[in-house]
């Protein structure tokens, strides 16, 4: 009896740590913002050496008094992974080791001027106006708005960035910062995806970013970025990179191939039927090479890699919150390709936690 009893004490232990852990699970995110506001993988990379306490504290602006904070933040910060800790021999009286910090490779992602950096996604997800809607989750759940974040703000997403200029900059701002790591990886694994096209139209491909990779790495190809007149009015062309306002469920401009990254798991099936049948009618027949490309999440229930697969969940969960649409499994994809009409696909996942998906009409 005592060690039922002392088993039954360890599992309610367990899950009082369990259930504490995720009610805090929120300092990784609050801690990870307040690091890239101060500037501090910045201010680390800058020093070109493992930085010790007493020189971030004097680099960084803020009120010297908190010197033990600062280290308290970067604590949480190592233990999560976005840096590091070396020792680090200091002259003075008497050689000493002391520890310094230095950037984690994930941290490098988050480089003022890293062109690759993933800054602009983490200061817009954690903007006030994408945070309030998770506040009203359960709300949600008894009423009948179509997402949260309408029930919050009293419009759609991109009804209030057609509004509000900044959450418009800094939504496109978030939504082009992975365009070159993403369209590297894929320039360089499947170099043949884009080669000879005539042409290609990324559709809603906000301020261009992923057109202007396609465009600089095949210079003989006619690129066309495609979105909403209020996304694409002013932005500079090239030579072969021309910009088009429309709307995707209206009319899709005509192309070799078509380039949906990131764009489907943001619509309900109806919505992405009436998008892909859209796609079908702009492109050529599978024999002259007409294609789509998609870049999407694509779910696997028995993913090897657990963060890959929470980290899709997640996804999953902001599209319920900001969008209409959801993340995916291969037979969610199929049926959405064979009910609008297209003849086969293929999915190559060579993109971390998302998949490319050539689709034939």
């Amino acid at each position: 009896m005592a060690m039922q009893n002392e088993d039954q004490s360890e599992i309610l232990l367990e899950s009082q740590t369990h259930i504490w852990n995720h009610i805090y699970t929120f300092i990784k995110s609050m801690s990870l913002k307040c690091a890239i506001q101060l500037q501090i993988p910045d201010i680390i990379d800058h020093h070109g050496s493992p930085m010790l306490l007493s020189e971030l504290v004097e680099a960084l602006p803020i009120n010297q008094e908190r010197a033990q904070s600062v280290y308290r933040l970067m604590r949480i910060l190592v233990h999560c992974g976005f840096f590091v800790k070396q020792s680090v021999s200091t002259t003075g009286g008497n050689v000493k080791e002391e520890e310094g910090y230095m950037l984690a490779p994930a941290s490098r992602l988050l480089l003022k001027e890293n062109p690759l950096s993933l800054r602009p996604y983490l200061l817009c997800m954690f903007n006030p106006i994408m945070m309030d809607p998770w506040q009203d989750l359960s709300k949600w759940f008894q009423n009948d708005d179509v997402t949260p974040f309408h029930m919050t703000h009293g419009r759609s997403l991109y009804d209030l960035a057609d509004q509000e200029l900044n959450l418009n900059q800094f939504f496109n701002e978030a939504m082009a910062c992975d365009a070159k790591l993403c369209m590297g990886v894929v320039l360089e694994k499947r170099t043949d995806i884009f080669q000879g096209l005539d042409s290609v139209v990324d559709v809603g491909g906000g301020t261009g970013e992923v057109a202007k990779v396609i465009a600089k790495a095949f210079p003989n190809t006619k690129c066309i970025c495609f979105d909403l007149p209020h996304v694409v009015n002013g932005l500079v062309e090239s030579n072969n990179l021309t910009y088009v306002g429309g709307d995707m469920f209206e009319a899709i401009p005509k192309a070799h191939t078509i380039l949906l990254k990131w764009i489907l798991h943001n619509w309900n099936d109806e919505e992405c039927k009436k998008i892909l049948t859209n796609c079908k009618e702009a492109i050529p027949s599978k024999e002259h090479g007409g294609k789509l490309v998609i870049i999407d999440i694509v779910l696997k229930v028995d993913q090897d890699d657990n963060k890959i697969f929470e980290t899709q969940l997640f996804f999953d969960m902001v599209m319920m919150i900001y969008l209409t649409g959801r993340q995916r499994t291969e037979k969610d994809w199929a049926k959405l390709f064979f009910d609008s009409g297209f003849s086969d696909y293929k999915v190559t996942p060579i993109l971390g936690l998302r998949s490319l998906i050539e689709v034939y009409p």
